[in-house]
């Protein structure tokens, strides 16, 4: 969903994520008067014991963990830096927040095991293996740690830098990019580079600090305008996740 300078516009992933996921980390949180999960979608009783088969951790970005736990007979999902949510049953394997407009499918192997889950919203699927307790907090320590810091990762403004040039010649380099990030670039590749297009050459990139779930926050001054980019970026040099919002 793109809109012209002065309104919102994004290219989400990621939980992709105002977030809770896109992109490639971030659940959207709902606007007023927006249309929910809810309305479209009735929950069902689940058995407890299947409920226990999905609490655990799941990957769903570089920096971010999304934590699944139950509480007697509900499911919550709580994602770095974001409150915990409760997600509800449509069927043994496919849960949807009300809160938001986003649906969770859990995966599981041949023995039942479950393997992760895919995290539907905006149009984009978002997969995230389930890890293990040691590595989802070593995760959340080091995201804690870099938002503690305000440190830039390594590499982020010259991926930013590139992936911004990318889409305004209509060309963006969609092996520096999670699958997610380039499946929605590709959607909405028209319109974004109409936009950027619109706000010109690109003449300072301002680095201003990490956001609460561990992304780096960049004040972008193009020739026409400006514009506030989340960029997160793995330790492979690959674009796992980016937000923008078009400014005066």
């Amino acid at each position: 969903m793109v809109q012209k300078p002065g309104n919102r516009w994004r290219v989400m992933a990621a939980l992709c994520c105002s977030s809770m996921v896109i992109m490639a980390a971030a659940v959207d949180a709902a606007t007023p008067g927006a249309t929910t999960s809810s309305e479209s979608s009735a929950a069902i009783t689940v058995d407890p014991a299947v409920l226990d088969r999905y609490s655990g951790d799941y990957q769903l970005a570089p920096t971010a963990v999304l934590a699944v736990t139950r509480v007697g007979d509900q499911l919550f999902a709580q994602l770095t830096g974001q409150p915990k949510a409760e997600i509800f049953p449509e069927s043994e394997s496919e849960f949807f927040y009300k809160i938001v407009k986003a649906q969770i499918s859990f995966k599981r192997d041949a023995r039942g095991s479950t393997t992760g889950l895919v995290l539907h919203q905006n149009g984009a699927d978002m997969a995230a293996p389930r890890i293990d307790a040691a590595s989802a907090e070593k995760i959340n320590a080091a995201t804690a740690a870099k938002i503690q810091s305000q440190t830039a990762t390594p590499g982020s403004e010259a991926a930013l830098r590139r992936l911004i040039d990318g889409i305004s010649t209509g060309k963006p380099n969609y092996s520096e990019m999670s699958p997610a990030l380039a499946d929605a670039t590709r959607q909405h590749l028209p319109h974004l580079s109409a936009v950027m297009a619109d706000l010109g050459p690109v003449q300072s990139v301002e680095f201003r600090g990490v956001g609460n779930q561990g992304w780096d926050l960049y004040d972008v001054r193009q020739e026409h305008g400006s514009s506030q980019w989340r960029i997160s970026l793995g330790a492979d040099g690959i674009i796992a996740g980016a937000f923008v919002t078009a400014g005066p």
